[in-house]
């Protein structure tokens, strides 16, 4: 008998736990990039829920998200390595507590044929999304390492999506865009090639944050994020075509669509994640900063990047 009210009081905690942390609503801003897959597979799988907590994805533009945390509409956001150093360097803070993913030829530069090197793009129209965001940062990254500067090409502001969409269809010289946009010009056969992508350049890391305070008032909620995710990643291996399937189904691709461009992403293991912020991001960030001041999407580099990321959650 005293076992059993043992065994009782035992769910009646965990209950109480998952309830309260359920309680705790977390909006979520992301984009349709194949890399965030995992975490719509959270949520259409119900992993979230399973791990007591409660998560609204909400899709929003890159260029907007930053305005999004600073009006408190939400409280995390994924976007890439640099994007969260700009956001904080421009005083909205989103402090990075997991890695979500590495593009692995997931983005790149689209190019008509005559355009066979990166040298052939200056004086080019480049149709790229707006400062602060990845694309920007992938050609302003690129054409440096290549003796240029965004001053060398023509842009017209177009997002990921709608750059691929207009570069098949004959408009611009070239285009930046990410999976599974990508993937749409990789499938024309007249309208040009992808000229560079991330496997020749791979400075596009993901990485999800949220507001520091919401981290300080609520750790087992971002605890029960990070469980998710890998939750998520764990049934991808167990179960890829029903994953593929829910996570294309997103983005209006089939499972076959979606598996295709998966392959164009790394996913971490826990102790990629770990390593990654133990080792990896700090000198990555520093690294970023100055391209990102060269090209005015900061004004100042941060006086700390301790800040802008936590290792709690890492392990």
């Amino acid at each position: 008998m005293k076992t059993f009210s043992r065994f009782a009081a035992t769910l009646f905690l965990c209950a109480a736990f998952n309830s309260a942390s359920a309680q705790t609503k977390v909006v979520i801003g992301i984009s349709g990039w194949t890399g965030f897959a995992p975490l719509t597979l959270a949520d259409k799988a119900g992993l979230f829920k399973k791990n007591g907590v409660d998560v609204e994805l909400r899709s929003i533009p890159q260029k907007d998200r930053h305005l999004v945390l600073s009006s408190g509409a939400a409280q995390c956001a994924a976007t890439t390595v640099e994007t969260q150093v700009a956001w904080n360097a421009n005083g909205v803070p989103n402090q990075q507590f997991l890695l979500l993913d590495r593009s692995h030829g997931g983005d790149g530069i689209a190019a008509r044929p005559g355009i066979q090197k990166v040298a052939d793009l200056k004086g080019k129209t480049v149709a790229v999304d707006a400062p602060g965001t990845a694309s920007f940062w992938l050609l302003a990254y690129i054409l440096k390492k290549n003796g240029m500067s965004m001053a060398d090409v023509n842009q017209v502001k177009l997002s990921p999506q709608m750059a691929a969409n207009a570069f098949v269809t004959g408009q611009n010289d070239a285009a930046v865009s990410y999976e599974p946009y990508l993937s749409t010009v990789r499938a024309s056969k007249d309208a040009g090639s992808v000229l560079v992508t991330t496997r020749d350049y791979p400075v596009i890391v993901d990485t999800l944050g949220c507001a520091p305070e919401f981290i300080e008032k609520n750790p087992q909620a971002v605890k029960a994020i990070v469980d998710s995710y890998f939750d998520a990643l764990d049934m991808i291996k167990a179960q890829p075509k029903a994953s593929y399937a829910i996570m294309g189904a997103a983005v209006k691709q089939t499972a076959e669509q979606f598996e295709e461009s998966a392959k164009f992403i790394r996913w971490p293991t826990r102790q990629e994640n770990a390593e990654f912020f133990e080792r990896d991001i700090k000198p990555f960030m520093a690294d970023a900063t100055g391209i990102l001041k060269e090209n005015n999407v900061i004004r100042n580099i941060p006086a700390s990047l301790d800040v802008l990321y936590t290792t709690r959650f890492a392990k």
